[in-house]
């Protein structure tokens, strides 16, 4: 009872959880996209990557929601090649840099199967040669990014 007269002092800190389903990882891949409802195609780089989704940096800032058609090249795997997705950007923000330049975060919306056994196939080779990120990278810490 001798604590009654004291006030609880609050806690503060921070914990940073991973809280995605699947390790991301560092890459330099150069991707080819559109709007979903666009034939115009722009170009732009996959810094990082998943099972679930891509962070890239872009010559312009996407809303969040808007759905991509995605062609990912695998210039470090010439079995590989590329492979086609859609995907929703989750987040969005501008980069350090040149002016207009964007980073998101967009999550698998639909990959065939061909094309999730070839992203699966590099991802396992990257896994032999560096450790996967266990940052949360997007704003908002989105675990589907």
């Amino acid at each position: 009872m001798a604590d009654q007269g004291q006030q609880k002092k609050p806690q503060y800190g921070l914990v940073n959880f991973e809280r995605r389903r699947s390790p991301r990882f560092s890459v330099d891949l150069p991707i080819e996209y559109s709007l979903l409802d666009s034939s115009e195609k722009n170009r732009g780089l996959a810094e990082n990557a998943s099972e679930g989704g891509l962070m890239l940096f872009l010559g312009q800032k996407l809303e969040v929601g808007q759905d991509l058609r995605i062609k990912i090249f695998f210039h470090s795997d010439p079995l590989l090649q590329s492979i086609e997705v859609i995907a929703r950007v989750v987040w969005t923000e501008l980069a350090f840099g040149k002016e207009g330049d964007c980073r998101c975060g967009v999550k698998f919306q639909d990959i065939p199967l061909d094309g999730l056994a070839k992203l699966r196939t590099f991802l396992d080779h990257l896994s032999t040669i560096q450790t996967p990120r266990r940052i949360l990278s997007g704003p908002q810490g989105d675990p589907n990014s």
